[in-house]
């Protein structure tokens, strides 16, 4: 095509087998941090100023075993030793690496460079300038069509309804399942949200009996899943007929799908070629005669873009800085059989787990002025496991359920590494 290109992973490999170089399965993969070191002699325009020696995160297995033609390695690491790779006169840049995720050191900057100096775009992109073209894009979309969306109460979901909101007002339906497994407080806080600050129409399903009768003595959290998965869309479709008969035919199903659920779902827009990571996302079972157009207008972004989109809209932080949350909801967190006083427990336990580590963040936020300082903690949460364990308190022997404490950090939610928590904020939640 004759304009710049950047590859990284698989873009490497399939531009070094296409433009006749050899790819090789290693004895030994790469998987997490790995030490690059540059040997471009300080020439190349990707890495521009970047140091020698720098840590970037890798993800692979095979890698190329020889460069193509017109090809300079610019860099390698222990196990990998064309770690990047270019042909300056083309414009063809590859690394084995993932620039995009925060845990490449220099990432960020590499991308820059290549963006702004191999390319000459410039920087004019603003999330106001987004606000604006989305709504009227979904306005655009809609016309005066009727739409309807899952609201879990989750961050994608609601951003989603904020935009709506704003492009289509009551056009939209926002239909809340509430299946008695959401955290502690929340079913309160969305009815609020929804109600009272955006001017949609707002239904508030209760179905938290029904999903207790079919959850009793489940074990397998894939069975979980399905159960949940699939009374979901029963319910959700009781109120889209109900609309119906009410003569307020529907067109389009809102969705809040990210990125991320693309890639992990087997990439169904990207070319079918990923792990099929998480089973219920975008896998939507229409009954017999029923069918909406859908429209997903955050399925470019990643949760750092949508929460800031969120912002721009008119959110509450405690809805975009929500933890992110399955579908199923404390189901999958409580490990066996789900009934009420393991939910009550868990419920409690990470209402506390949350309340600790959110104000463990706002303090690190405002010593820092970084909502993602490397040391906050990105994901956390409590999980039941299905054990008692003996103890003593004050003088009596105590037969009683422990708490498992998942935290981890990130900043893109495609790439995570474990959250060293200090131990006075451990032990308060302790």
């Amino acid at each position: 095509l004759g304009i710049p290109v950047l590859g990284f992973c698989y873009g490497q490999q399939i531009m070094a087998v296409t433009l006749g170089g050899e790819v090789g399965h290693t004895e030994k993969g790469e998987y997490g941090p790995a030490p690059l070191t540059r040997c471009d002699e300080g020439k190349s325009a990707l890495y521009g100023d970047t140091p020698a020696e720098q840590t970037v995160w890798m993800s692979h297995r095979d890698a190329v075993s020889r460069a193509p033609e017109g090809f300079a390695v610019t860099a390698k690491t222990d196990v990998c030793p064309v770690a990047a790779m270019e042909n300056a006169e083309k414009k063809i840049f590859t690394t084995q690496f993932h620039p995009e995720v925060k845990h490449t050191e220099y990432g960020q900057q590499i991308l820059s460079n290549f963006l702004f100096n191999i390319c000459g775009l410039e920087k004019n992109w603003t999330m106001d300038n987004l606000v604006e073209s989305m709504t009227a894009d979904f306005r655009e979309t809609v016309g005066e069509d009727r739409v309807i969306l899952a609201l879990s109460g989750g961050v994608d979901s609601s951003v989603v309804a904020a935009l709506g909101a704003r492009a289509i007002g009551k056009q939209m339906t926002c239909v809340f399942i509430n299946h008695g497994l959401l955290r502690k407080g929340e079913p309160e806080q969305v009815e609020e949200v929804f109600t009272k600050q955006f001017d949609v129409d707002f239904i508030h399903v209760h179905a938290e009996d029904r999903y207790a009768e079919l959850l009793a003595g489940v074990v397998e959290p894939e069975e979980k899943r399905r159960i949940i998965g699939t009374q979901f869309w029963k319910e959700f479709f009781a109120v889209a007929q109900q609309l119906e008969t009410d003569g307020k035919p529907v067109k389009y199903l809102a969705q809040g799908t990210i990125y991320p659920d693309i890639i992990e779902s087997g990439a169904r827009k990207t070319g079918g070629k990923t792990a099929t990571i998480k089973s219920h996302h975008n896998l939507i079972p229409f009954p017999d005669g029923v069918h909406f157009d859908l429209i997903e207008p955050l399925d470019h972004f990643f949760k750092d873009e949508v929460r800031a989109l969120g912002l721009a809209l008119g959110l509450p932080a405690h809805i975009v800085f929500r933890q992110p949350f399955p579908g199923p909801g404390l189901a999958i967190r409580i490990i066996g059989a789900v009934d009420k006083e393991k939910l009550e427990i868990l419920k409690n336990a990470d209402a506390i787990v949350r309340e600790e580590l959110d104000a463990y963040n706002q303090r690190l936020f405002e010593e820092t002025g970084d909502r993602n300082s490397e040391h906050s903690c990105w994901q956390y949460f409590a999980v039941l496991p299905d054990i008692k364990s003996v103890g003593v308190m004050g003088d009596e022997r105590t037969y009683q359920r422990p708490v498992i404490l998942r935290a981890v950090e990130s900043s893109d939610a495609m790439t995570a590494d474990w959250a060293k928590l200090p131990y006075d904020v451990l032990a308060k939640i302790s």
